[in-house]
């Protein structure tokens, strides 16, 4: 057995401390889910441009970290179909209105930063797979026409143009050499907001993914999602008026193979892991904190790991890989990342080490274990496909804390990330 350690002070050490006594007992049971499919970031176009512009050292070190298996080891990230709230300005792959046969489609953007990255990435890891998902349709389609607000024309000309557009996306990308595994119809789809967004009611959801499903048939999986509801405030949830709203549709039912929550959508993933069970579920997105990238986030999002773990969820996808220090999305708001940039140097914070606690240990292929005692809550554990475990264990107080695992007893120090391989 070996452990790595994080804590505020010192990053991604070996811990030697061991205990004669023992500590409290940390005991691992038997496999439950299904087999990860791996971890991984998004892969946007303000966090491309923040690494592909450092000097050569830089970025390669960077990107070494975040997809080598020395690193972190990601396989399993995100890209968006077109521009997200991270994209230099907002932009769809198609705004001549009235091209319902997608004639002036183009991708052209992506060459500049997104696909370089994605290059990148493949070198270092390359069996890595994508899910996509768009922000905004081409405004042309919207009412009203802009990226931020409104929905999507419900015309049957319109759905069957806009199913078009992602064909046409997932055939520009094979032609890159990169493959989509998954698409989801909408990031956020109850998001109303500034930022490039469409809002989709249950019926409007249904009909454009019935539309979708022939479109991209032996492309890509059809994904729900992204899911970022209910509301916790509401008094209703939304994800019987959604998702199972949709599962009653039988051509869904067959075609829809998995779901994707973030955010808010943490309240929902319990409620769609016990009705749907043969969904593949994913957490699309970790929450994006303020840019602060303190430490105590770092330990929230590790928390919100287990959550979704713990519901079903066999991908966890970190949102920002790189930002130049001080960046702001296109409407102002400050976030964190793995990776800051600043003056050309990259700082790796609190939430890359907490990502790596998972990522570098855990595979593809790993599935969740049970833990019992009174740190199971504390205790992620998987047995990965060589027969290794690997368990993060978050020691969550302000002083140290002695565990038993496998017999043998080690010491964690205060506000820690521990990875235990067994």
């Amino acid at each position: 057995m070996y452990v790595i350690s994080s804590d505020e002070k010192n990053k991604w050490i070996k811990n030697t401390v061991t205990s004669s006594q023992k500590g409290t007992e940390i005991i691992i049971g038997k496999e439950k889910g299904k087999p990860l499919f791996g971890w991984g970031c998004c892969i946007s176009e303000i966090c491309a441009a923040a690494l592909l512009e450092m000097e050569e050292n830089e970025r390669e070190k960077a990107f070494d970290e975040l997809f080598s298996e020395d690193g972190c080891a990601f396989e399993y990230c995100r890209l968006s179909i077109g521009a997200n709230d991270f994209a230099e300005s907002w932009y769809s792959y198609n705004e001549t209105e009235g091209d319902y046969a997608m004639e002036h489609f183009s991708i052209d953007r992506d060459r500049k930063y997104i696909i370089p990255a994605v290059k990148k990435a493949q070198e270092r890891s390359p069996e890595i797979r994508f899910f996509a998902s768009p922000w905004s349709p081409p405004t042309w389609m919207k009412f009203p026409k802009a990226y931020n607000y409104g929905r999507l024309v419900q015309t049957k000309e319109n759905l069957k143009a806009y199913a078009v557009y992602f064909r046409r996306f997932l055939e520009e990308y094979a032609k890159e050499n990169i493959k989509i595994a998954a698409v989801c119809p909408q990031n956020e789809i109850f998001a109303d907001q500034k930022f490039p967004s469409c809002v989709f009611d249950p019926k409007e959801l249904e009909s454009f993914m019935c539309c979708l499903a022939d479109k991209i048939e032996g492309l890509a999986d059809l994904y729900y999602g992204t899911c970022n509801g209910p509301d916790p405030y509401s008094e209703f949830g939304l994800h019987g008026e959604y998702l199972g709203y949709l599962m009653q549709n039988e051509k869904l039912r067959k075609c829809v193979k998995g779901a994707a929550f973030q955010w808010n959508g943490k309240y929902a993933v319990m409620q769609a892991k016990e009705d749907f069970p043969d969904l593949d579920i994913i957490q699309s997105e970790c929450q994006c904190g303020d840019g602060e990238n303190s430490w105590d986030y770092a330990m929230y999002l590790c928390h919100l790991i287990h959550h979704y773990t713990h519901n079903g969820a066999r991908a966890n996808v970190y949102w920002n890989m790189a930002l130049k220090s001080g960046a702001t999305s296109t409407w102002g708001w400050k976030q964190n990342s793995l990776i800051s940039v600043k003056d050309g140097k990259a700082v790796y914070n609190p939430e890359f080490y907490m990502m790596k606690h998972f990522s570098h240990f855990v595979k593809k292929g790993a599935v969740l274990l049970e833990v019992t005692g009174e740190m199971s809550s504390n205790t992620t554990a998987f047995r990965n496909p060589d027969g290794t475990i690997a368990a993060v264990i978050v020691n969550p107080f302000e002083f140290e804390k002695t565990v038993t695992v496998g017999g043998e007893s080690i010491v964690l120090s205060p506000r820690s990330f521990n990875t235990v391989v067994i």
